[in-house]
């Protein structure tokens, strides 16, 4: 009987030695975890956070650079058929675009779907303006019946979406 009381007088505060001991290694560990994790979660913000700022950049210059009065005073050539014009717009907002596909991967699923949609109701605008020119009209023509139905556009399709992306943008901060 003497006997289990020594070893019970032993192995209780051994068993409260090691299950303290067991309890603050196992806080010091989870500590350890999770500063790593923050450790390489820094470290990949520093590498993806600027591409994630470029594709913001480059999406609101895309929607800049297809508006519609953008694009036609980039585009337009007074001596263009109509139709011609129209192609080369429509040409021109597809191949931008494209351009910047890859940008999707840097924002939200939302905010590209945002884009897209600017995208397609300015070729909406286009086509409809087209299919109101007659076979002899010019390029002037096109334009400012492109200019006349995006006057009655308030806001346009790209300034939502500009406006859109630069409000997500502004989250990450």
């Amino acid at each position: 009987m003497e006997y289990l009381f020594y070893t019970v007088l032993i192995i209780v505060p051994a068993g409260i030695v090691f299950g303290t001991a067991y309890f603050f290694m196992k806080k010091l560990a989870e500590k350890e975890q999770r500063s790593i994790a923050l450790e390489l979660r820094k470290e990949r913000q520093k590498h993806v956070l600027p591409g994630r700022i470029d594709a913001y950049q480059r999406l609101v210059l895309l929607m800049e650079r297809i508006s519609p009065n953008s694009l036609v005073m980039r585009i337009h050539n007074p001596g263009m058929p109509a139709r011609q014009l129209q192609g080369e717009l429509l040409k021109t907002i597809r191949e931008e675009f494209e351009h910047n596909v890859a940008q999707q991967i840097f924002i939200s699923p939302k905010a590209w779907d945002v884009v897209k949609n600017s995208k397609e109701e300015i070729i909406k605008i286009i086509n409809m303006a087209g299919n109101q020119m007659d076979a002899t009209a010019t390029a002037t023509d096109l334009a400012q019946k492109i200019f006349e139905i995006s006057s009655e556009i308030t806001p346009l399709p790209t300034e939502v979406a500009a406006h859109y992306l630069k409000e997500e943008l502004q989250q990450l901060f």
